[in-house]
């Protein structure tokens, strides 16, 4: 018989009082499989259903309904359920998900189906043993769950997903969950939880809250009445049963599934009349089925079932009744008469697992409770370390043992501190880093040997660094503290020091503690190593010192390095970054560039780590390399993507590709990249670095297309610019700031923020107006009412362009100064500016500079060059995606009595990189010999890339011929 809260049973009967819920199920089912659409396929509806109540009302029934009606129907049934014991146990629920789908399948397959993904989410999902050197941040390892699920979705047919015990979901596992079913509904997929809600952590309500949103799938579930336990009573102790005995059933039992089909069957096993008289031994039954009579039951089916109720409480759910065996410290023998005793006393039963093992199962998780709650403390302590020996013994690895280790009583053993660094490695390479600090912080508590505590304590700092950056700090000073710690080791968190300091704002305290250390090795080696990390984090450090001092030193020290080793190409690359900022010549700077990666660089060397390669590939950016900077980023996404670190790294990348796009004109693609590095930063946190790169980014991006109110809705909702931050953004925040009020037309709010930003930049010796052009904006800002100064700002600015020597910046800061000039002295330096940037990536600013210049024309009465100079700059603009800015040149052509014509589209989408430039050029209109003059450097013919773009556009553009001159 199946009834609300029976664990097993036949399907003959129907639930009682459950109609709601089983038609929610049913409709669910039906938008799922769907019926087919036009095209054939079906569409399917999923979604989010959601049971809840206390213990005993059902829960587990109606997920079992599901799953039964859903396998009719040819679904994919994924199921999973919390375990009370194992919420500490990283991914629990989710290998319950994942393994069944993939364990059966050959290594090749199950590689071949994960793709990319595979190591990644397979020592998660335990499908493979985590590698050492893999260190997947919690969000690659969620994305991998994403794509894993949603394309068993897409192979294998409509999926439903089933998570029991929400409430005791470990971490990992329910962090997944909750971002994945917000999206169940997109995706086709159906999920059902259930839940005892007021046992729900509070990291669950995001998940509680999702479902009870939808209120048609939500259902909190009711006790059953008197009438439904009469039928219970009545099926199971005959139908004679009298009218009082079953309302004292409904009594005792609140109304409780569970409880009224478990004393039904307790009063059937003792062959209990039905009748009044009978009540008093139908009290004593009940007293029996929960808490202490429970257990005073358990007791009296002797000392060996005793002890293996004990064992499996302790031991949890999944694990093989041999171990369970052991923990209990009985026979084979012993074992299957216990399991007997305790499967006829319905506590608890044996059932086969996926690979056909023998696994102890209790019949309900209130009575795996109530009987672990009754272990007495010395005991269960002890049945703990013997759980986590025998795990470790019969091979299933540091990891499934850690959480016994947890419950241990501290006894300075070596094997438990081993055995728990072995668990928080598997951790870490599985994605699970919280685990991680967990099994570290108890493996310092045992405590280590004198001789490990340090290496302990630079593990748990590591641990704790993206999570409790300050708690790390102090576990890093005490490993430097440590009287037995090893000259490399020392070295090694010294650096993972000075990154933690960084994290929480104490700049500098880092260079200081680098400085420091610096003076006390011995090694030449070490010491540059020292010297590195110390220019790259005073690089960062908004609140330099001596930024001067910094920058005499880094130009000293890199003309007599070579580049031999790591630590070499870091000073190196941080000297062309410095040059950039300085707007020292262009040459130098790409001098040290090319001699920094001419050895290469690694994108996810935890010790060195990413900032000095995201700056060489700026520093490119900057000196009109764009392509190069382009590769190099690509190259870090895809470091990035294959160590599962889809974080704040994946974040910066995208953000600084799209800000290549923007600097390249192509205005439309980098804000969909910055838009994608935004979302990345909005899932680490508000306010973290990151972020305020994606802002800045995607302000400049949206005001360059025009759309000054999406750039200030932006800037508002995330408090863009407001505070100044302790690191160096760029583009800088304040400096876009004022650039975002100028265009609203806060003309004072913007003249005080530009001026501010300039101040700032100029004590850090910041002058490269190729990266901020702060100056030019402010020339802007003030042209309407102190001409005089913005001229003196714009000629400024002009002159340390030129010093810099890029065509970009030149000119960029040409057309600035032209729009602050009279028109007899604009119309030179606008010729000059469009001649600048055709020589340039900058195909925006080509764009600007083409409609400024045909503008000022017309002003003078110059209207076929005007016209030139205006079709030109409306089809580049349209080609950059620079809305506003086409409407402007529309608008000169139509005061100059000429008819726009349609700008001339250019697939940029279909085409690579090199390609991408010979198009640009010619919708330029550049002939052959500019386009040679261009690209003389490339291996390939000029005609040969020319016959790569045709084939690419299409042969069918005259108009694109045409302007190229064949």
């Amino acid at each position: 018989m199946t009834t609300a809260g029976g664990r097993r049973g036949s399907d003959a009967t129907p639930l009682l009082e459950r109609e709601s819920e089983l038609l929610t199920i049913e409709c669910a089912l039906d938008d799922l499989c769907g019926t087919p659409s036009e095209g054939g396929r079906p569409s399917r509806q999923g979604g989010v259903i959601g049971f809840a109540g206390p213990a005993g009302l059902g829960k587990t029934t109606l997920l079992t309904r599901l799953r039964r009606s859903a396998a009719a129907r040819g679904c994919t049934v994924l199921s999973a359920r919390g375990g009370e014991q194992e919420r500490q146990v990283p991914f629990h629920v989710m290998r319950q998900l994942v393994q069944p789908a993939f364990a059966a399948m050959p290594e090749d397959e199950r590689r071949e189906i994960l793709g990319d993904w595979y190591d990644i989410v397979a020592p998660a999902t335990g499908l493979s043993a985590p590698k050492p050197d893999a260190n997947p941040d919690p969000q690659g390892v969620r994305d991998g769950l994403d794509w894993v699920v949603t394309n068993l979705s897409v192979r294998s047919g409509p999926v439903v997903l089933t998570v029991d015990d929400v409430h005791w979901v470990d971490s990992e596992s329910l962090a997944w969950l909750i971002a994945f079913a917000a999206r169940a509904g997109e995706l086709g997929i159906l999920i059902a939880v259930a839940c005892r809600p007021d046992e729900l952590p509070s990291d669950a309500l995001p998940l509680h809250n999702l479902v009870a949103r939808n209120r048609s799938r939500a259902h909190e579930l009711a006790p059953l009445t008197a009438a439904a336990v009469s039928r219970i009573v009545r099926a199971t102790l005959g139908e004679h049963a009298d009218e009082l005995f079953c309302r004292e059933c409904w009594a005792i039992t609140g109304g409780n599934p569970f409880e009224v089909v478990e004393l039904t069957a307790k009063g059937n096993a003792r062959g209990l009349v039905p009748r009044e008289e009978n009540i008093p031994q139908l009290r004593d039954l009940a007293s029996a089925v929960k808490g202490n009579g429970l257990i005073e039951r358990l007791e009296q089916l002797g000392p060996s079932a005793v002890r293996l109720a004990w064992a499996a409480a302790v031991v949890g759910s999944g694990v093989p009744a041999g171990i369970v065996g052991t923990v209990a410290a009985l026979g084979d023998a012993q074992l299957d008469d216990a399991v007997d005793l305790l499967d006829t006393a319905r506590i608890l039963t044996v059932l086969p697992n996926l690979k056909r093992e023998r696994v102890v199962e209790f019949y309900h998780p209130l009575i795996a409770t109530a009987v672990y709650r009754s272990i007495p403390h010395g005991v269960r302590v002890g049945m703990h370390g013997v759980a986590a020996q025998a795990l470790v013994d019969e091979g299933h690895g540091a990891a499934a043992a850690a959480r016994h280790m947890l419950e241990m009583h501290p006894e300075g053993d070596p094997w438990v501190v081993q055995q728990l660094r072995r668990a928080a490695r598997d951790s870490f390479s599985a994605g699970a880093p919280d685990a991680a600090r967990r099994y570290l912080a108890r493996a310092l508590r045992e405590p280590p040997d004198i001789e490990d505590r340090a290496q302990v304590l630079f593990e748990l700092g590591s641990a704790n660094l993206p999570h409790e950056p300050a708690t790390t700090v102090n576990q890093l000073r005490a490993a430097l503290e440590e009287p037995k710690i090893g000259q490399d080791l020392r070295e090694v968190v010294t650096y993972r020091l000075a990154q933690a300091l960084v994290h929480t704002g104490q700049m500098d305290q880092a260079t200081g503690l680098l400085t420091e250390e610096a003076h006390r090795t011995t090694s030449a080696r070490t010491r540059l190593r020292m010297q590195a990390e110390q220019f790259k984090w005073n690089a960062v450090n908004a609140a330099e010192h001596d930024s001067h001092g910094r920058s005499r030193l880094l130009s000293q020290l890199a003309r007599r390095l070579t580049g031999r080793d790591l630590a070499e190409r870091h000073i190196l690359g941080l000297r062309a970054w410095d040059v950039v900022l300085r707007g020292e010549p262009v040459a130098q700077s790409l001098h040290y560039a090319d001699r920094a990666l001419r050895g290469g660089m690694s994108w996810t060397d935890q010790d060195f780590g990413f900032e000095v390669p995201a700056v060489v590939a700026l520093t490119l950016v900057y000196c009109d390399q764009p392509g190069r900077a382009e590769e190099l980023f690509h190259d870090g996404i895809a470091e990035f993507e294959a160590k599962g670190w889809r974080g704040a790294h994946l974040s910066f990348a995208y953000t600084l590709l799209g800000y290549i796009r923007y600097r390249r004109g192509r205005l439309a693609e980098a804000e969909d990249f910055v838009r994608s590095g935004l979302q990345i930063a909005d899932r680490v946190g508000r306010g973290v670095p990151a972020q305020l790169y994606a802002i800045g980014t995607l302000v400049e991006t949206l005001l360059a297309r025009g759309r000054i109110d999406a750039a200030q809705r932006i800037a508002d909702g995330y408090r863009f610019g407001e505070d100044l931050p302790k690191t160096v953004i760029y583009p800088d925040p304040q400096a876009v700031r004022g650039k975002l009020l100028l265009a609203c037309g806060r003309i004072d709010e913007a003249v005080q923020q530009l001026t501010a930003a300039g101040d700032r930049l100029e004590q850090r010796g910041t002058r490269n107006p190729a990266w901020s052009p702060w100056q030019l904006d402010l020339a802007l800002a003030l042209a309407g009412h102190r001409p005089e100064e913005a001229r003196r700002h714009a000629d400024e600015a002009v002159a340390r362009a030129r010093g810099f020597g890029t065509a970009s910046a030149i000119g960029q800061a040409l057309r600035v100064a032209a729009a602050v000039s009279e028109p007899a002295r604009a119309i030179p330096l606008l010729a000059e500016a469009v001649d600048h940037l055709e020589q340039s990536p900058s195909a925006y600013e080509l764009a600007h500079a083409l409609v400024d210049h045909g503008t000022a024309l017309r002003s003078v009465g110059d209207l076929d060059q005007a016209a030139q100079r205006l079709y030109r700059g409306m089809e580049t603009a349209a080609a950059c995606g620079a809305d506003t800015l086409v409407t402007r040149a529309r608008d000169q052509l139509a005061a100059a009595g000429l008819r726009p014509r349609r700008p001339l589209p250019v697939e940029r989408d279909t085409l690579t990189t090199r390609e991408e430039a010979v198009s640009l050029l010619a919708a330029e209109g550049l002939d052959n010999a500019a386009i040679a003059d261009r690209l003389d450097s490339d291996e390939r013919t000029v005609s040969e890339l020319l016959s790569a773009v045709f084939t690419k556009l299409g042969t069918d553009r005259p108009g694109l011929r045409r302007c190229i001159g064949l």
